[in-house]
């Protein structure tokens, strides 16, 4: 069985950086001089990953020849879009990996230290990333118990609070719960597990974000890799 596996999530189109980057995928739009997926996968690797799988769709060519090129990591294709909870399902179906396992969204970082999220506690069956933020109107904010466990996704409101970061960590066998064929994370597989009784834990942490899915966001990429630079190997 594999150790650590990371699961990132790109498949998506990245329609609103298509404008900018028609030929590539969105996690392999250059960002500090390298594709911001090699930027990802430093980071991960910093934080414990073991071995890594790249759900892909749009484009999976450009990061299979990446990859390879690379010499690490392994991809799973989408045959349709699957949003990011089919695409979970089915990518964990096609290739083994680690229990629990992590996932991460494909075009987005958190300079923060993640080494802990493989760590489970004992009766704690997932995990998701909040980040803290002063306005969350652009975001759906999470709803957090007194014991630091998820009750619902909310609502996107103005005002300080909790956002999901895109960051998750299961227990393999949850896969099973997983709806099938299309889902959403936040609309489909948490209310379900949810509804179904399962204790998700919240894991706060503080640091930058970055969200390169907008060409406003994209250009605040150089800054914020230069920062993640000082905490990455070279």
């Amino acid at each position: 069985m594999p150790s650590r596996s990371l699961l990132i999530l790109a498949g998506g189109r990245g329609t609103r950086l298509q404008n900018l980057h028609p030929d590539l995928p969105k996690p392999m739009v250059p960002v500090a001089g390298q594709p911001f997926l090699e930027w990802m996968l430093r980071f991960w690797e910093q934080q414990g990953a073991g071995d890594v799988v790249v759900s892909t769709g749009y484009l999976a060519e450009v990061i299979e020849d990446f990859l390879k090129a690379r010499g690490r990591g392994v991809t799973v294709k989408e045959r349709e879009a699957l949003g990011t909870g089919g695409a979970v399902r089915f990518a964990v179906e096609q290739q083994p990996v680690s229990d629990p396992f992590v996932v991460t969204n494909g075009d987005s970082l958190v300079a923060a230290d993640l080494s802990g999220m493989w760590d489970l506690p004992p009766g704690v069956e997932a995990a998701i990333v909040a980040l803290e933020v002063d306005d969350a109107s652009r975001f759906g904010t999470l709803a957090i118990d007194e014991a630091g466990f998820l009750q619902r996704f909310e609502e996107k409101r103005p005002g300080a609070g909790w956002i999901n970061a895109g960051i998750y960590c299961f227990r393999r066998h949850l896969i099973d719960a997983f709806p099938p064929g299309v889902s959403s994370m936040e609309m489909d597989v948490f209310p379900s597990l949810l509804a179904a009784g399962v204790p998700i834990r919240v894991i706060r942490v503080s640091g930058r974000f970055l969200d390169i899915g907008t060409p406003s966001s994209l250009v605040l990429g150089d800054a914020f890799v230069q920062e993640l630079k000082g905490v990455l190997p070279a």
